[in-house]
């Protein structure tokens, strides 16, 4: 979403902007100028639909942008007093969604930063455009370093998504890696605190036979975005880290088959990351991509096996192959 926000600051350099936005998406933004941030806990519960309903009190908005289709997202947004309150097409509605706003934008844009792009229209802008610079501290970039030292070109693996279903199995990002380590490039593991993020880990340190840095659960949210900077190419699946680390300005070798590539892959660039979402769907849901609903995930076991080691090294070595010569 900060592309929009990039987009209306740009026309209107003094509009005041207020996010409601999640308690781990805030830290990840800190320091996001122009921004007035609202947190919302999700786990908070009815807690915390009263609390946010406290701190809006009195306050009255011009414009809802309201980005966000789940039902709790949708009975959030009651509280927020907006005379245009501007949501989604009918076609990509649900959850109640056409209950909590009185106008649309325009169908089209299949990717999701496209169609997030599109809440700007009804304002009479256009998203020509696509801008992050995200915060993020000198000191996070120091410590990137120190991880990272030196020239040499870096795989970062990233291996796990939150949906479990979503993530590759270690062994074949072990592959991948002992692939990459053999061409000279530096390996290295990030991810988060949870115990499958560091069980994934694990399994694939075991795997690998060439040397690992593991920076699994060692870093803040702001060094991860610097660590994700600092990387020559980055392995994940349809991840948090696999889009920041596009918005960081690094390419990303993503694993898409639960979920379409071309709706949530890497949006920069999208030639190194698989797409096995319609084969996906075809398989388990037994109808082609096409007539699924825009957003539909095919998350079933199994499903990331359609993507095969030897396509991923093919796509590792035609990104390694284009990057200019080291002196």
């Amino acid at each position: 979403m900060v592309p929009l926000v990039r987009t209306l600051q740009r026309a209107w350099p003094s509009l005041p902007i207020t996010w409601i936005i999640g308690k781990g998406e805030a830290k990840l933004l800190e320091g996001l100028e122009g921004v007035e941030f609202i947190v919302f806990d999700k786990k908070s519960g009815w807690a915390g639909l009263r609390d946010l309903r406290r701190r809006l009190a009195g306050r009255r908005f011009d414009v809802l942008l309201q980005m966000q289709l789940a039902l709790r997202a949708n009975l959030l947004s009651a509280l927020i007093p907006a005379e245009r309150r501007i949501g989604y097409d009918r076609a990509r509605s649900k959850e109640g969604h056409g209950l909590f706003i009185n106008e649309r934008i325009a169908p089209g844009g299949h990717h999701v930063l496209d169609a997030f792009g599109k809440f700007c229209e009804p304002l009479g802008l256009m998203q020509d455009r696509v801008e992050w610079n995200l915060p993020v501290p000198q000191d996070a970039r120091t410590w990137a370093d120190e991880q990272l030292p030196g020239e040499q070109p870096t795989l970062l693996v990233s291996p796990c998504s939150s949906h479990a279903l979503r993530n590759w199995a270690p062994a074949r990002y072990a592959a991948v890696a002992d692939h990459a380590a053999a061409q000279g490039w530096r390996i290295a593991l990030c991810g988060g605190r949870s115990q499958l993020e560091r069980d994934t880990g694990d399994a694939i340190l075991a795997a690998t036979k060439s040397p690992v840095i593991d920076l699994i659960g060692k870093d803040t949210l702001k060094q991860l975005l610097a660590l994700l900077e600092r990387a020559t190419l980055v392995l994940s699946p349809d991840s948090g880290p696999a889009h920041m680390a596009n918005a960081m300005g690094t390419k990303v070798l993503g694993l898409f088959a639960c979920t379409d590539r071309e709706r949530c892959g890497p949006y920069s660039d999208l030639r190194w990351s698989m797409n096995h979402y319609d084969e996906a769907s075809r398989k388990f849901m037994g109808k082609p991509a096409s007539e699924l609903p825009w957003g539909k995930r095919v998350e079933f076991p199994g499903v990331m096996d359609l993507i095969g080691v030897e396509e991923v090294i093919e796509r590792f070595d035609a990104f390694r192959a284009q990057l200019p010569p080291s002196d």
